[in-house]
């Protein structure tokens, strides 16, 4: 049902979240020195299409294969280059490790969220970076986008805990006026955390 969703949604729309990635993502990339990333639930690629653009050596995937199709031909006009699978969350195990994981709006149930958490935490070496941003717990009031179900929302203590093998350099909460696409536009209440494996 969720892949019916999904690649409804990336077929019927121009593009979902636009094409210019995540700014806190950005700003990430835009201050590290390239090297490997991961990003699952990747979606049509803009954060992909940015860090390779940037020199960073990419592996996403998502188990959309429209957003899969749809970020290639994307990549390809860029003239960058990124690995992208299709692949469920759910089926993801760490057998390679990267100098950073990218987490952008990637909501999960609770059960699912803390094993593939766990899976991710694995994926990174010693010094490895975790990017995250998502919405916050306050954010199922608002309008800008996002899953309405408590459950699927964030607060800084769940995802603390989900990551307690990487010294947190950053987490804080903030509401801020999305404008990505037309799925997130407006005021939003999201969690932002940077993350560094010891």
């Amino acid at each position: 049902m969720k892949n019916e969703f999904w690649n409804n949604r990336y077929e019927t729309n121009n593009t979902v979240y636009g094409n210019e990635p995540n700014q806190f993502f950005k700003s990430f990339i835009d201050t590290h020195k390239p090297g490997t990333i991961l990003l699952p639930a990747e979606g049509e690629g803009r954060n992909a299409i940015y860090a390779a653009s940037k020199g960073w050596k990419v592996d996403a995937f998502d188990f959309s294969k429209v957003a899969q199709e749809k970020a290639l031909k994307r990549a390809e006009e860029e003239k960058v280059k990124i690995n992208y699978q299709v692949m469920d969350i759910e089926n993801y195990k760490a057998s390679k490790q990267y100098d950073a994981v990218g987490l952008i709006y990637v909501h999960l149930d609770p059960v699912v969220r803390k094993k593939f958490h766990g899976e991710i935490a694995k994926s990174l070496p010693t010094a490895g970076y975790l990017i995250f941003e998502a919405f916050a717990k306050e954010q199922k009031n608002n309008t800008s986008g996002g899953p309405k179900e408590e459950a699927l929302l964030y607060d800084a203590p769940s995802i603390c805990s989900d990551f307690q093998q990487l010294h947190i350099l950053f987490c804080g909460q903030k509401e801020v006026d999305l404008k990505e696409g037309d799925f997130h536009k407006g005021r939003a209440h999201v969690l932002r955390l940077i993350g560094q494996k010891i």
